[in-house]
């Protein structure tokens, strides 16, 4: 591990840069629907803007994946935060579907920097305990949702304005701007081991374990974000406090990262990834199946479940298969918002057209319904990725 005198520093910068994405996506959440109404856009057109943060995420965190090593860390750091700024102002001043639209991919475009530069970032200075490390970096993902959810719930009742609520981002915006423009980075750990770009890039395109851990990232992402992003759009009709379910589910995740541990510890990355699809499954299903106080009992249990798939996909790429670096955990990332981006477009046409034949309550839970298929064949594929694992540590033991 290299000598970082400011990693606790550049540990909370990190954390505060987390919380302006994720407080993006909590507020966007939060009034999605309204902009709808003010701005007289369909269900499908809400999609498409949503989608355009996760596209935006994936082609910037690629593309940072690509140039963290060369140009660092820092100044990476500091293109999100214009980025950021650009894409809350624009917010702001929206007028329609174009602006929205626009404003959204900036937004996506300086979250995705976030995560290419702040994951091999934690995985460098806590290079002896990534998993975990990377599980409470990313505990400031639900937790900045909480506070959005929260800043949409409580300033909605007391009539102040969704432009307002978007211009609090940029409080944390500017000081985690401020605090990474003063502090001194380390290089990334790939680069610091000695392992050459050229090494790095064959680890990624060569493994067959990280090409299967890569799609699988398509189905932990969909079952995650995109409930998340769109459980007010559609359980609104089945309940009078939908974006609260949000809240529960995030605040749930936000205590399973803190506590992430000797969770890590007692069950393996692959062990929490079983237990995670299959929480997830049954949290969708009463998601999906229920009405009244049940559905905050299926938020409880879905939030238990995808509380540690993101940075546990993350850690368990990165401590497996650290030859592959940066570029992979931001591939990873990537992988993970691409398809929660398609299918978000996708599924926003579909929610139109099943309106026409059926109340929006049940076209919202029939979106949840067929959504649930993912984790379910999540679970059977982590279920393998398990003995799988299980029996490549004996074949090392074995030849110990």
């Amino acid at each position: 591990m290299q000598t970082t005198p400011q990693r606790s520093q550049l540990f909370v910068a990190s954390c505060l840069a987390l919380l302006v994405t994720s407080l993006s996506f909590g507020i966007r959440a939060g009034i999605l629907s309204r902009l709808g109404v003010e701005f007289q856009l369909n269900t499908s057109q809400l999609g498409t803007i949503a989608a355009t943060a996760f596209w935006g995420f994936p082609l910037a965190i690629v593309f940072g994946g690509m140039v963290v090593d060369a140009i660092g860390m820092k100044k990476l750091l500091l293109v999100a935060f214009a980025f950021h700024l650009l894409g809350i102002v624009l917010t702001i001043f929206a007028s329609g579907f174009w602006s929205l639209f626009i404003s959204t991919l900036c937004i996506g475009i300086a979250n995705g920097t976030v995560e290419a530069a702040c994951n091999p970032l934690v995985a460098t200075i806590y290079s002896d305990n990534k998993t975990t490390k990377l599980n409470h970096f990313h505990l400031w993902f639900p937790g900045g949702i909480v506070i959005g959810t929260l800043i949409v719930f409580l300033l909605d009742k007391i009539g102040i304005g969704w432009q307002i609520q978007v211009g609090l981002m940029a409080i944390p915006t500017i000081i985690y701007g401020y605090l990474f423009s003063k502090l001194d980075f380390p290089v990334t750990e790939r680069v610091a081991s000695g392992i050459s770009t050229a090494d790095m890039y064959k680890a990624v395109f060569t493994s067959p374990l990280f090409w299967v851990m890569f799609i699988l990232m398509f189905g932990t992402a969909i079952t995650e974000l995109f409930t998340g992003q769109w459980i007010d759009v559609l359980l609104k009709n089945v309940t009078d406090n939908a974006i609260l379910l949000l809240t529960i589910e995030t605040g749930v995740m936000v205590l399973g990262r803190a506590f992430a541990k000797p969770v890590i510890k007692q069950f393996s990355p692959q062990g929490v990834l079983v237990i995670s699809a299959a929480l997830a499954t049954i949290g969708l299903y009463l998601l999906g199946h229920s009405s009244g106080n049940m559905l905050f009992v299926g938020a409880l249990v879905f939030g238990m479940g995808v509380c540690y798939f993101w940075p546990t996909m993350l850690g368990f790429v990165s401590e497996n298969l650290p030859k592959t670096g940066a570029i992979g955990m931001n591939f990873m990332g990537g992988a993970g918002m691409f398809a929660v981006s398609l299918y978000m477009m996708f599924m926003g046409g579909y929610y139109d057209q099943l309106k026409v034949g059926k109340s929006p309550a049940e076209a919202g839970q029939e979106i949840i319904n067929v959504t649930l298929i993912i984790p379910i064949f999540l679970t059977v594929a982590f279920i393998g990725l398990y003995f799988y694992m299980k029996g490549r540590k004996k074949e090392v033991l074995t030849a110990v």
